[in-house]
């Protein structure tokens, strides 16, 4: 018999191990319980007590208990009763989830007070106005966070006493002020909820810890989620804490740390400290914190302290830790650590330093930077240095760059954002209730806060350009605009640019000019320790790395970039790509052609400029597969559309006999549905000549290559192949081609051929096909829309969003390969294929060769080789380099 599920862990009793039961937060405090940090006590609620709330509607019956039980423990260790009206013992109220979701509910502080153990407070502590201000903290937390209360109410009735003290700060408000503003906030929640503010310590905790489990299905926990791709079923933990105060005098405060600066990953103490603070204020950013640094001139004693636990957790975590911490009259508190978000330049910087102190193995350093991340360091960066003066400076909180229009509201930036716009948002300072517009936008602008506050930490984690605190800046959220020191107005929709790396904002669009990391992965060379680092990982990357990457390419300018990218041949040759422009009206002319002769004569006009489009790209890739997809979209595609011509035909006076001639041709060869009509194999075998011109083109480019003393390496693709007797068909065509060339010039031509794998009869029917095939490449775009029976196009214009929303997608299986679905029929394939012919060259070349969810699947479904747009070609390398060692070790980045 299992024994019964425990639902409540006090510190002392878990560790970092224990994250999915315990949340990140947990883990941590329970972590640094253990290693003897100072950590206020408390103890933690688990996530399956979450998920029974969840399934329910109801905690489990054994909650309770186990809560009480623990609760007691904690009174006992801190000498003082929860809410006790002489000296309470206080709580904190904080979720904790698996992983770090800014959307989830915000932390609840100084649980336990009430009307009657404020007055116990002030006396214990000597400090009647600390008392109240933690009192009315309560209030507006619970009131806000439990009870669903407007948080602007409670600021405008702040704004409206600090303006009749003609004060600034929250902390200016004497005892009286703050003894009104308790009151006004009552009045508030009884007018808004239609109750009164709970005076039950033991009621203000138990709807404290439900609203954070409900918080895990709000919307903006629902958001973060989808975004990064997280279960909707993990549940989140809740963390009561007893509470240590950092708003007890100057000789207290409260602060943000991080043992590596996250934005740059430069090795150093960074961070923000707020002298007579509670720890809220320095993440919401509504007063200017101090840099870290100052503390060592404040309290050199406390410094000194953090510094040595600092160290002590990266050591332990051996990774860039996040830490917050508290000051109460001298005696130094670690309220929370995790391995902190960082950019992507911090993230591939600190893996490099730490592999190269020894910390980590290379194997490591490798798993903690990932392909998203490569692929934003590879973005643009402005050109050169503004000559203007900003607007404004502002706290570099997450480097990069950005331009759009300025934005006031997380909804209108979404609206913008959906319509095509880059948008710029624009606050005083975030909440999480911002985090759809974050999410919309290309960059966060806030006039108050530091690289702790909320907008830095999640813009990070996002990989989005932020500059925080810009003082100099006055944001009208109302009036829709902001105004410079200077007294320049930027209204909402005015194009401004943002320095994520300098700080600053500038008016208008600033040009861009290719990224540093970028450049150093076209020449191989560069300076500086984030291309050093870029480049280290991606060596270690093809070291290890059994996939090969190749590029998806069609001009021989698309594949030099992509070998300079480090592609190693190219996947896919889309050869209808070579029909545009000018070459369409020969294309036209083969399809108007009356009889053979003339159709003959437009294919032999097509052959010439064909083949020098395959030289070229043949010469790019000398030495490297260059697999050419014979013509795969119907012939329509390459006319007038079908309605544009009818009317300009119906409109004429005198009609073009021309017009006239395509509009029938068009009439003839219109289909329902022609992405499942006349195209791919079925044109070659249905279009006399049209195969064999375009085996001829690549059979004669090879020969010329080969006489010019190069090694070209062209393999012939069959696009949409459904049986194999299709291909037997097309490859006896193919053959035949390759022989009379061979005949002609006297060189021996070796083209092995093969062919798409992009329907589901083909891949169910992999056994009989590779009878016939050199190769499969798995087309997944194609197969993906056959599988599932839609059409991208149509399906994401209509219901995708519905179904994302839903749950019915984790994520589009356009973006990401369907590993249950479509993923198991590559498998099949695959397996079939190799069966019967165990040299059996396979790969895949829709774009979701480059995303790396996908390659790591393919990785372990035994495919040779992943082809992706030349941009996505670094990433797609260290993504399989990250698969085989996620194979081989089991070790996956945990951040």
């Amino acid at each position: 018999m299992s024994p019964p599920t425990k639902y409540v862990y006090e510190f002392a009793e878990g560790s970092r191990d224990m994250a999915d039961l315990l949340g990140g937060k947990g883990a941590g405090l329970a972590e640094m319980t253990r290693l003897g940090l100072p950590v206020p006590p408390g103890f933690t609620v688990t996530t399956e007590a979450c998920k029974v709330y969840l399934a329910t509607g109801e905690e489990p019956d054994e909650l309770g208990v186990e809560a009480a039980h623990s609760l007691a423990g904690l009174e006992r260790a801190m000498g003082r009763t929860l809410g006790a009206p002489d000296d309470p013992l206080l709580v904190s109220v904080r979720s904790g989830a698996r992983f770090s979701m800014p959307g989830m509910m915000e932390t609840i502080l100084d649980i336990g007070l009430n009307d009657m153990s404020v007055g116990g407070l002030a006396k214990a502590s000597g400090q009647e106005r600390f008392a109240w201000d933690s009192y009315r903290r309560l209030i507006q937390m619970f009131g806000r966070t439990v009870m669903g209360v407007d948080g602007d109410l409670f600021e405008q009735a702040i704004t409206a006493h600090k303006e009749r003290r003609a004060v600034v700060g929250d902390h200016e408000l004497d005892t009286g002020e703050l003894v009104a503003l308790t009151d006004e906030f009552k009045d508030v929640i009884r007018k808004e909820t239609g109750e009164d503010f709970p005076q039950d310590p033991a009621e203000q905790l138990a709807r404290a810890v439900r609203a954070v489990f409900d918080s895990w299905n709000g919307e903006r926990a629902h958001v973060y989620r989808h975004r990064e791709h997280i279960p909707d079923d993990l549940g989140t933990a809740v963390n009561i804490q007893a509470m240590v105060f950092g708003n007890l005098g100057q000789d207290s405060g409260t602060g943000v740390a991080f043992t590596r600066d996250p934005a740059t990953g430069e090795s150093g103490v960074y961070g923000d400290y707020l002298p007579d603070a509670q720890g809220e204020d320095v993440v919401a950013g509504v007063r200017d914190a101090l840099p870290l640094s100052e503390l060592a001139v404040i309290a050199p004693r406390t410094y000194a302290e953090l510094g040595d636990h600092l160290r002590a957790l990266e050591d332990h975590y051996r990774d860039l830790c996040d830490v917050e911490f508290t000051v109460e009259r001298g005696k130094l508190w670690i309220l929370q650590t995790r391995v902190g978000k960082r950019t992507a330049e911090a993230a591939f910087r600190i893996a490099h330093d730490l592999r190269a102190d020894g910390t980590i193995s290379r194997d490591e350093a490798l798993v903690r930077v990932d392909g998203a991340e490569l692929t934003r360091l590879m973005f643009p960066r402005f050109d050169t240095t503004p000559a203007d003066v900003p607007l404004a400076h502002g706290v570099p909180a997450s480097p990069g760059a950005a331009v759009g229009e300025v934005v006031f509201d997380s909804t209108e930036a979404a609206r913008r954002a959906a319509a095509g716009a880059d948008v710029v948002l624009v606050r005083r300072e975030t909440t999480p209730d911002d985090l759809p517009g974050m999410i919309a936008a290309q960059a966060v602008l806030t006039s108050r806060g530091g690289k702790t506050s909320h907008a830095a930490v999640v813009a990070r984690g996002m990989g989005k350009v932020c500059v925080c605190g810009a003082e100099a800046l006055t944001v009208d959220p109302v009036a829709r605009r902001f105004t410079t020191e200077a007294g320049v107005v930027v209204h909402e929709g005015d194009i401004v640019s943002v320095d994520g790396t300098a700080g600053t904002v500038h008016r208008g669009a600033l040009p861009l000019t290719a990224s540093d990391v970028r450049r150093a992965l076209e020449t191989g060379t560069g300076t500086g320790p984030v291309t050093e680092a870029v480049l280290g990982a991606l060596a270690h990357a093809d070291s290890v790395r059994r996939l090969e990457v190749r590029a998806n390419a069609d001009t021989p300018e698309d594949a030099a970039r992509a070998r300079a990218l480090g592609a190693q041949g190219i996947g896919l040759c889309r050869t209808e790509h070579m029909f545009l422009g000018e070459r369409t009206a020969l294309v036209e002319s083969m399809i108007l052609a009356r009889d053979d002769t003339a159709r003959e004569e437009a294919l032999a006009a097509l052959l010439p400029l064909q083949r020098e489009d395959f030289i070229g790209m043949l010469a790019a890739m000398d030495g490297l597969p260059v697999t050419i997809r014979l013509l795969d979209p119907p012939l329509h595609e390459f006319l007038p559309d079908r309605t544009e011509l009818a009317v300009r035909v119906a409109s004429a006076v005198h009609p073009d006999p021309h017009d006239r001639q395509v509009l029938h041709a068009v009439e003839r060869m219109h289909e329902e549905n022609p992405m499942l009509g006349l195209r791919g194999v079925r044109l070659g075998l249905a279009v006399p000549g049209l195969m064999a011109m375009q085996v001829r083109a690549v059979a004669e480019a090879v020969t010329n290559r080969l006489r010019a003393g190069g090694r070209p390496y062209a393999e012939i693709m069959i696009p949409l192949v459904g049986t194999v007797e299709e291909l037997r068909l097309a490859r006896a065509e193919a053959e035949r081609v390759l022989a009379e060339v061979t005949a002609e010039t006297g060189t021996h031509l070796d083209c092995p051929i093969g062919t798409m794998i992009e329907l589901p009869r083909a891949a169910l029917t992999a056994g009989r096909i590779a009878e016939a095939a050199d190769f499969f490449s798995f087309g997944t775009n194609d197969l993906t829309q056959t599988t599932w029976g839609l059409s991208r196009d149509d399906a994401e214009a209509s219901f995708f969003p519905l179904y994302l929303e839903k749950g019915v997608f984790g994520v589009s299986p356009f973006e990401s390969i369907d590993q249950e679905g479509v993923g198991r029929l590559v498998e099949l394939a695959v397996e079939a294929g190799r069966t019967v012919n165990p040299h059996l060259e396979t790969g895949v070349c829709g774009e979701h060769g480059g995303d790396p969810d996908s390659i790591h699947f393919f990785h372990r479904a035994g495919l040779d080789y992943v082809s992706c747009s030349p941009f996505r070609i670094p990433a797609a390398r260290l993504e399989a380099g990250r698969a085989a060692v996620t194979e081989r070790t089991g070790r996956s980045d945990t951040r």
